[in-house]
Parts: C-alpha cells; sequence; structure tokens
C-alpha cells in the first residue's frame, strides 16, 4: 500500500491558562493527497480529566468538546464545498492546508493544539485510531506500568507524611508460598499492616475479573496460611464509563475483594489511605 504523508495533531483540554497543564483529548489529521480531513475526540471515557481538573463542572468539557466537534465539521464541510472530497485535480488543497493551520494557530484558549506532525500511512482512518489510542487512551500503559504509577504516587503521599519509612516492598507469606506487596509494614518481625495500589480499569471486563481473581487467591491463599496480618487495604482505580459492562466487572471484582475480609478504598480518596497508613 502506499505511504502518503499525513499531518496530524494532539487537541489539549487546557482550562486553567495558569499552569498550563493540559490533557490530550482528541487527534486532528489531515492528508490533501488523499483527500482526507478527519477527527476523533475523547466523548466517552472523560473521567479521567474531570478527576484531574477537579476544580471544573464536568459540564465544560462535555460543552466544550460539543463545539470543538461542531467547528471540526463545519471545516470539513466547507473543504468538501470546494471539492476536497473528489479527485478531481481542481480540488483547493491549498485551501485545506490554510485551514489547517489557522485551526492550530497558537491562541489563549481552552483548547489548544499541539505543533503539527507529519507521519506516512496508506490508511488515514486507522492511521487516526491508532494515534488516539496511544497518545489519548493510553494503551501502551499495561496495567503492570499504571499499578507502578500508582504506588509512586502512595509513596509520594507517604513521604510527605514522613512515615515512607514505615512501609518496604517486602514478600508476605511462609516458605512455600509468598505473596509480595508493595507496601508491607512490619512490627516484632511480622507483617502488620498492608498497603497494595490495584488497577481495574483494563479494557475488557473478563481483564478486570482476571486481575482480581488473581489478587484475591492470594489474599485467600495467606488467610489460609494465617499469615495475612488483619490490617490490609487495596486502594483501587477503575473504569470511567458508568452502566457498562466494565463497570459491572468492576463492581464485582471489587465486591468479591471485600468479601475476603480487607479494607478496599478508591485510590483517589488520598485522606482515607493516609488515615490507614497512620493508624
Amino acid at each position: 500500500m502506499t505511504q502518503i504523508a499525513c499531518q496530524y495533531t494532539i487537541v489539549r483540554f487546557s482550562p486553567f491558562v495558569e499552569t498550563g497543564e493540559f490533557a490530550n483529548v482528541g487527534i486532528v489529521m489531515m492528508a490533501p493527497k488523499l483527500r482526507y480531513f478527519g477527527f476523533k475526540l475523547e466523548t466517552q471515557r472523560y473521567g479521567r480529566i474531570t478527576r484531574f481538573f477537579e476544580e471544573l463542572d464536568r459540564k465544560l468539557y462535555t460543552q466544550t468538546i460539543h463545539i470543538l466537534r461542531e467547528e471540526l465539521a463545519r471545516i470539513h464541510g466547507v473543504l468538501n464545498l470546494h471539492g476536497f472530497d473528489k479527485d478531481a485535480k481542481a480540488s483547493d488543497t491549498s485551501l485545506a492546508q490554510l485551514l489547517f493551520t489557522e485551526l492550530i494557530r497558537t491562541r489563549e484558549h481552552i483548547i489548544r493544539f499541539s505543533e503539527p506532525r507529519v507521519l506516512l500511512a496508506g490508511n488515514p482512518e486507522e492511521k487516526i485510531n491508532e494515534l488516539f489510542s496511544f497518545y489519548v487512551e493510553r494503551n501502551f500503559a499495561t496495567k503492570e506500568y499504571i499499578e507502578t504509577r500508582l504506588e509512586k504516587g502512595i509513596r509520594n503521599w507517604l513521604n510527605q507524611e514522613r512515615i515512607a519509612d514505615r512501609f518496604q516492598r517486602l514478600p508476605v507469606g511462609d516458605e512455600e508460598y509468598q505473596a509480595i506487596f508493595p507496601f508491607v509494614e512490619h512490627a516484632n518481625n511480622k507483617p502488620v499492616k498492608i498497603i497494595k495500589p490495584l488497577n481495574l480499569a483494563q479494557e475488557k471486563p473478563s481483564k478486570i475479573i482476571d486481575h482480581g481473581n488473581l489478587w484475591r487467591s492470594r489474599i485467600e491463599e495467606l488467610k489460609r496460611r494465617k499469615k495475612l496480618p488483619e490490617k490490609v487495604l487495596f486502594t483501587v482505580t477503575g473504569p470511567d464509563d458508568v452502566g457498562t459492562n466494565r463497570h459491572h466487572a468492576y463492581e464485582e471484582t471489587v465486591g468479591r475483594l471485600h468479601e475476603c475480609g480487607i479494607e478496599i478504598e478508591d485510590y483517589t480518596n488520598k485522606a482515607q489511605i493516609i488515615k490507614f497508613a497512620r493508624a
């Protein structure tokens, strides 16, 4: 398949001009030689964005994306009126470049765009989906990668509270069976408290259930061997799309973990996590 140069930009939601913080929320792509102008915006799983900018009403995000979608559709319509969607040589590709350049021009606005980037693609539609998965959905982030980041977050909280030295990454169990936990507090050479971040936001419901069952079986085995301390806290993160099969699998998995006798806390509830660590 012939590879054609495509320009693309990453759409960024940046509600606070003062801090410059932003979240990637979409991709816009143009390939003049293929008569292609397309975009993909995050309209479903935006909970992580509204949690990051927790001071904002989530309606601000949904309304902003709605307005942006209408503007991008308008630009697409203008291009098509000038024959951009046709194979005719008269198609005004210079207008397409002008509109794309104007769209991504730097301005003080809640929506911003990255510097234009160029890649080769034979099928722009497939490529825009790949870019969206990487830059917006972060499909490179495995459950291990995510849980490592969650651990770093908790470690930073413990450092801020000056109690990090009470917890170490250690195996818990006996000579026949052990499970490694990132935060274990010891007293009299015995584990007395465990904190374990757990990512339950996988793409498929079956993966959410499988990962939860893995840790449930470990907890049950340590209990059977009388090696599990009384104080165990799992800090969990789950899917944002309430009402879906993924969210149902998450709720079911959290319920089963809770039945094991351990405490469950949402990872974002820093105050409760610190309270458990200090107790």
